[in-house]
């Protein structure tokens, strides 16, 4: 039956948007390259009709120049369409790109997910509170150690404190009347003069210059005026 018949031909992958825009394109652009040379066949038609007279031969240019314009104007419109081919693909393949993104976007989500839950199951709210209530309980015994530790032998914990401040003016007291009771012989010395700003003591009058007197007190006696004749 196959030898009749023949077999059936195995279908290859469709092709992929970037295969049929690469296509598209190369057939865009021999389309550009025929638009190309009528245009420069048409310069030359309008060079020719410029230089020729009018008459039948200006008309044949003419003529030909209208062929080529309306084959020009065919082969635009395949460009428009192919272009627009182009655009269509373009377009299908940003919406597929964005929804491999997205795929790929729900996949690491369901990871991250999965991860999260395997997580949560090792850790509870339950372990935590009393991990906090542990801590605080031990915080406490700490500070009790810590009191117990630093406490005084030599005080008595039943101490009155008005007695305290009792036996503290007392001491203050007896300080006061020892301070009184030294005598001034053991009492720093103090500068009197100069508490009671007095003036400094005379001085010894200077030597008696040779030749000179001296009165009862050891005084430089006043010498007698002169008499004169």
């Amino acid at each position: 039956m196959k030898k009749i018949f023949g077999a059936k031909k195995d279908k290859g992958p469709p092709p992929s948007i970037q295969d049929a825009t690469e296509r598209i394109n190369k057939r865009g652009e021999t389309v550009d390259e025929k638009i190309k040379k009528l245009d420069e066949e048409l310069a030359r038609y309008k060079e020719q009709i410029r230089k020729t007279r009018p008459g039948p031969s200006q008309e044949a240019i003419k003529a030909r120049a209208i062929r080529l314009l309306k084959h020009k104007r065919m082969y635009e419109e395949q460009r428009n369409m192919l272009f627009n081919q182009t655009y269509n693909l373009d377009q299908v393949s940003f919406a597929a790109d964005g929804l491999k993104d997205a795929q790929q976007t729900m996949n690491a989500m369901k990871a991250a997910n999965k991860e999260l839950k395997g997580m949560m199951k090792t850790v509870k709210i339950e372990d935590i509170d009393n991990m906090q209530d542990e801590m605080t309980d031990l915080m406490d015994v700490s500070n009790e150690i810590q009191e117990t530790l630093g406490r005084s032998y030599n005080i008595p914990d039943d101490v009155d404190e008005e007695e305290l401040m009792g036996e503290l003016d007392a001491l203050e007291s007896d300080m006061e009347f020892e301070s009184a009771a030294v005598p001034s012989y053991l009492q720093p010395e103090t500068d009197f003069d100069a508490d009671l700003n007095l003036p400094a003591a005379p001085t010894r009058p200077a030597a008696v210059p040779a030749g000179g007197q001296e009165d009862e007190l050891g005084l430089p006696s006043v010498p007698r005026a002169s008499i004169r004749s």
